[in-house]
């Protein structure tokens, strides 16, 4: 039997150890290596002109050449302002890369030995760059879709005389929210090729519609369950259906395992992570575990450059300065 990936070499060109050893130099030169390339030319965050600024070695600062402005490599960036050296950032993106089933802020918290306020926004900093720059083109192929419902749950009371019936709408908690999956099915590799997530109020018809046509190609394969949700999709793709409440596969093979197995990493974040998810950032937690299903297959080296990548290309975010100083997020994020 074949070796699989993960338990090769090749997955482990990364480590956390590699990243505590940098110097300071050594990290300064791979976030600016990340943000502007290898070039010294680097670009000012205030007018946006790219040229060779002048750079100030002891401050480690350049200052433009054409709008006077002084500025560093994490200027502009969601790391702005920031106060604990480089490579301890680097090192979070690298236990955070290495945390195949997410992280909590407490565990970041104890591994970099910082307070566990400044873990929580480290790590929220890191799931508001891969959220901002996620991909939203169309998928195709054969996309299976499907929701899962979090924020819910009712719990029962003591006495049977004194239970609920739990299904009826009256007794649903208002910030109950359903997260909502496409994925593209991957034809070299089994699984998927690329995950779209989205927080929607409740597994419904228009909210379904709209999204598959803003971001599944015409002519696409959908798969899905029995929900009447995906009821309108008839009209306008190839859509299979499986009856889950008899069986989980189709006679005629059709499935909806892609969504499923989404789930399955989802839930283990949440009950095993996590454990709670606040509206206002279950966007940002639904996407980081579809982040982690796209990458699977990636080597740890190649996903920590990329999440450092998506990092410093993320503009400074008003949500995650002074969080902690009541600077909190009022709206959640919801697709429609």
């Amino acid at each position: 039997m074949a070796q699989h990936f993960l338990l090769s070499a090749k997955s482990r060109t990364l480590s956390v150890r590699h990243v505590m050893e940098m110097s300071h130099q050594e990290a300064f030169d791979v976030f600016k290596a990340l943000r502007w390339g290898d070039d010294e030319n680097v670009a000012c965050p205030c007018c946006g002109v790219v040229d060779k600024h002048y750079f100030q070695r002891t401050r480690k600062t350049w200052r433009c050449k054409d709008c006077g402005h002084t500025f560093s490599v994490t200027s502009g960036t969601i790391f702005a302002f920031h106060k604990l050296p480089l490579k301890v950032y680097l090192a979070a993106i690298a236990i955070y890369a290495n945390a195949v089933k997410g992280i909590s802020a407490l565990q970041l918290s104890r591994d970099l030995g910082v307070q566990y306020k400044t873990a929580f926004v480290l790590a929220h900093k890191i799931r508001e760059s891969l959220i901002e720059q996620r991909e939203l083109d169309k998928l195709e192929g054969e996309i299976h879709m499907d929701g899962a419902y979090v924020n819910g749950h009712i719990r029962p009371k003591n006495k049977k005389a004194d239970r609920i019936d739990r299904r009826l709408a009256i007794h649903q908690k208002p910030n109950k929210r359903c997260v909502f999956v496409m994925r593209q099915k991957c034809e070299e590799l089994a699984g998927a090729k690329k995950t779209l997530t989205f927080v929607i109020k409740s597994e419904n018809q228009a909210d379904v519609i709209n999204l598959a046509d803003r971001f599944v190609s015409r002519g696409s394969i959908v798969c899905a369950d029995e929900a009447n949700a995906y009821d309108p999709l008839h009209a306008r793709y190839d859509t299979r259906r499986v009856n889950h409440s008899i069986e989980y596969r189709a006679d005629d093979g059709t499935t909806n395992n892609l969504a499923e197995s989404y789930f399955a990493r989802f839930r283990r974040m949440q009950y095993g992570q996590v454990h709670k998810f606040g509206n206002e950032y279950l966007a940002n937690y639904a996407n980081e575990a579809a982040y982690r299903e796209d990458t699977r297959r990636w080597a740890n080296g190649r996903i920590f450059n990329d999440i450092a990548g998506k990092c410093a290309k993320t503009k400074t975010h008003r949500d995650w300065c002074g969080y902690w100083q009541g600077n909190k997020r009022i709206e959640e994020r919801l697709a429609a």
